[in-house]
């Protein structure tokens, strides 16, 4: 009877297979190695997860509609006059080739990075959620932000792939 509760029990614990789909800006490594970190962690925790990423710079902006959830990813950008920026190959991305995208029911989940020294400490997740939300989107869950180096935040990172995946399985999809 035990065998029969534990598999009815494993039954309402699958994790739905969802696909997910990365653009990311990484010029420096840091966003590259978060988005790392997360389809690491995804793949433990929900490894009926398709998962694609593509670099911002390669990516068209049909493949922004692909997939059950979007993930923007990009670190802040303090040069070229004023702070706070989007990483140059995100912001073309976004405000150039896609700036007529419509993720009318879509799910989203943004990624910002940013350093504490500068007034506007990962303004990259402000601008990405403000893109969705502009064109649109939905966002399951609060944008991660990583603050300075990221290496060594890597629980934090699993920890929302965690959230990730918990706020997933409540979405309904269209």
């Amino acid at each position: 009877m035990g065998n029969i509760a534990n598999a009815a029990q494993a039954v309402s614990d699958v994790i739905p297979h969802r696909f997910l789909r990365i653009v990311f800006a990484s010029t420096s490594g840091h966003t590259e190695y978060v988005v790392d970190a997360l389809i690491n962690s995804l793949k433990n925790i929900a490894p009926g997860w398709k998962i694609e990423e593509t670099m911002a710079e390669k990516t068209q902006p049909r493949d922004l509609l692909q997939g059950d959830i979007l993930l923007l990813a990009a670190a802040t950008w303090n040069t070229g006059g004023t702070e706070g920026q989007l990483n140059p190959h995100m912001r073309t991305l976004l405000l150039d080739k896609a700036k007529n995208l419509d993720f009318t029911l879509k799910w989203c989940a943004c990624v910002g990075l940013g350093d504490h020294r500068y007034f506007y400490t990962a303004r990259s997740a402000d601008l990405l959620e403000r893109y969705v939300k502009a064109h649109h989107g939905r966002l399951v869950l609060p944008t991660l932000k990583i603050i300075d180096e990221p290496y060594g935040q890597e629980q934090t990172v699993r920890l929302w792939a965690k959230q990730l995946v918990n706020a997933s399985k409540q979405l309904a999809w269209t």
